[in-house]
């Protein structure tokens, strides 16, 4: 209970709160690169998981990749890039750059994962009637699989979300900023008070993260999947294409 009165204590000191090595400029720190992490794993993630899983090609290798890219310790990513870069890019081996690497390869498989299995679950009868009224592959795929893999594809994106917060502790070890340098900084010291600060600190921006993801979740999937759905319904079976009797598109 002593530790934690400490720590309280650590947290409400107004000195702690300004200066470059403030909370505020730390958790800033700590979200660039984790936003830029998960946002460069989604550009890269999304569009391979929704071409395999319309393709129904490559399935195997996707999900090896998935497979092996959470089999391989965080720790071990980091290390690889940061030696990696160290040997042929020195001048970014420290800080930001090793980091968003690490991070962005950490994010990729759940969401390569949820994207190619939200797409390849799409009911296959309905994607064949929408090529029977003469939707083309790539309408087919934009228009009508993604928006009804979306909460798949958004799930993934937020165990990701969750991952790279709580894993962007470790940019503290190879120079970085963040959060992770309060723990570092603490240990160095040694200043457990400092120490257990930051890893609460890192445990609710985690806890933010997975809340906010959360909500957008629930705000953007089912009520976009069900309009798509129930519009794409609408037209098959006024098209005479779909009977009535199969129900909401993609059971939504």
């Amino acid at each position: 209970m002593h530790v934690f009165g400490e720590v309280i204590r650590w947290l409400t000191t107004a000195a702690h709160w300004h200066g470059p090595d403030g909370i505020p400029i730390r958790v800033l720190e700590h979200v660039e690169v984790s936003f830029a992490s998960v946002g460069a794993a989604i550009a890269l993630a999304v569009p391979v998981g929704l071409f395999v899983g319309h393709r129904r090609k490559g399935e195997f290798l996707a999900v090896s990749i998935a497979n092996v890219g959470r089999a391989v310790p965080s720790f071990a990513i980091l290390v690889v890039v940061f030696t990696i870069m160290l040997k042929f890019i020195p001048s970014l081996a420290f800080g930001f750059g090793p980091g968003f690497v690490a991070l962005t390869l950490l994010a990729i498989p759940p969401i390569l994962t949820n994207a190619y299995v939200g797409v390849e679950n799409v009911d296959p009868d309905i994607v064949e009637a929408a090529r029977g009224m003469g939707m083309r592959e790539r309408e087919v795929l934009l228009r009508l699989e993604m928006p009804l893999a979306a909460p798949l594809i958004l799930g993934g994106i937020r165990t990701a979300a969750v991952q790279v917060v709580a894993t962007a502790t470790l940019v503290a070890l190879i120079g970085g900023g963040g959060l992770g340098r309060f723990i570092v900084d603490g240990f160095a010291q040694g200043d457990t008070t400092m120490t257990v600060a930051g890893a609460v600190l890192i445990a609710v921006l985690a806890i933010l993260t997975e809340v906010v993801m959360a909500v957008v979740q629930r705000a953007l999937s089912p009520r976009e999947a069900t309009k798509v759905a129930r519009a794409r319904r609408a037209r098959l079976t006024d098209s005479g294409v779909l009977p009535p009797q199969l129900g909401p598109l993609g059971g939504a």
